[in-house]
């Protein structure tokens, strides 16, 4: 298999804040994070070459790019991929760097989802059911695994309850330090515990919200970065994984995992160079959409070995001061998830912390950083994304 390591850099990021923006539409969305991603660059839009943008919610998203910035005949590709959207948006526009067709491009992701009238995800994409599958929440779904993972690996379910609970209030803390979070505020172990229930075991601080936001990333060709920029980022490794639906009508498959990210884990880390991940990551970034999605991806990322996760979440492995540092930036739990922009939006809080720029957020000597966006239903996509700072 091919690799694009260290062959695109990130020279420049904009990421809007996030949260109900009834004074904005998809337009102006992309039009913040591009503008502040070009400026961060030291660039104009008449510098780039093409764009990448995903809006999962939209028919013709790249009519949004081209229109908010004026980009003339520039080619715009639309990407979508549920809620994995931003981070192949991300992985199609380095493949386009690394591939020499372009030298500078933009990867872009809106999401306008509050104006919808209720809450969630757009009423058009709600799960209706059939006569033989019964509709499902998301957070139905995802409260499955985690009931399904206490009897796999024999935890009770206050000792579920408790680790879930743990994560919420380790990103809730994060997230206090953030000021693009949408959610700045710090909650207590008991005030996670005693949350109303959304879908048991999971309670309301245990589930992201959907909301509005724009992120968007300056790429370029690696060796012409220098030019742009001296503290640029690059990118080590990246993969992208999709299921065929069929584990999920298997016995073998355990309802307790996602093999998706453990293949897609496997091949960024090859890519990478990366042998022990809990060793040479300095932060990872989760797709915590639930915090037992989060906990599931400790062990799917290879960062402690299968069925350990909750002992490690209460010990503090996870935190910002911990061993691998998780969601330092609060994760989609503080900062929402705006679907089409999370997973661009997850490049920021290691392009920050490489470069030693994340304030109260900084880590001490980071070498390498990860971010990992997953989407979708029984054909699940996962993306992973492994940073370096300029050697």
């Amino acid at each position: 298999m091919g690799s694009i390591r260290d062959r695109v850099a990130i020279i420049g990021m904009g990421v809007t804040k996030t949260g109900e923006l009834w004074d904005k539409n998809v337009d102006d969305l992309v039009l913040d994070a591009a503008t502040d991603a070009l400026q961060d660059a030291g660039l104009e839009s008449k510098d780039l070459q093409a764009g990448f943008l995903g809006v999962q919610y939209s028919i013709v998203a790249n009519s949004h790019l081209s229109r908010s910035l004026k980009t003339g005949h520039m080619p715009v590709t639309q990407v979508l991929n549920a809620c994995a959207t931003g981070g192949d948006v991300f992985r199609t526009a380095c493949m386009a760097v690394a591939s020499g067709l372009y030298d500078i491009v933009i990867a872009c992701g809106a999401e306008k989802v509050k104006d919808e009238g209720g809450t969630g995800v757009p009423g058009h994409m709600l799960l209706r059911g059939t006569q033989v599958e019964p509709a499902m929440s998301t957070a139905a779904g995802a409260a499955i695994f985690a009931t399904r993972y206490a009897h796999q690996y024999g935890y009770t379910p206050e000792e579920i309850k408790r680790a879930l609970a743990r994560i919420a209030v380790k990103n809730h803390q994060n997230g206090t330090l953030n000021p693009k979070a949408h959610f700045q505020k710090a909650i207590t172990m008991e005030q996670a515990l005693e949350a109303p229930i959304i879908s048991w075991p999971l309670g309301l601080y245990d589930c992201c919200a959907n909301v509005d936001g724009g992120a968007a990333a300056i790429l370029c060709r690696a060796d012409l970065a220098p030019h742009f920029k001296s503290d640029y980022v690059l990118v080590r490794g990246i993969a992208g994984c999709n299921s065929d639906g069929t584990q999920d009508l298997s016995t073998a498959f355990d309802g307790a995992s996602f093999p998706e990210n453990e293949v897609a884990s496997r091949l960024a880390y090859a890519m990478a160079g990366v042998r022990e991940p809990s060793k040479e990551l300095s932060e990872v970034q989760i797709h915590d959409a639930f915090s037992i999605v989060e906990l599931l991806n400790y062990e799917a990322l290879g960062l402690v070995p299968k069925g350990t996760a909750p002992r490690y979440v209460m010990e503090g492995y996870f935190d910002r001061e911990g061993q691998v540092p998780v969601n330092t930036d609060g994760g989609l739990k503080c900062f929402g998830h705006p679907v089409g922009a999370t997973g661009i939006k997850m490049m920021l809080e290691p392009y920050l912390q490489l470069r030693g720029k994340a304030g109260p957020r900084q880590l001490q000597n980071p070498r390498l950083a990860l971010a990992q966006n997953q989407g979708g239903g029984n054909a699940s996509s996962s993306v992973i994304t492994v940073l370096a700072p300029r050697d």
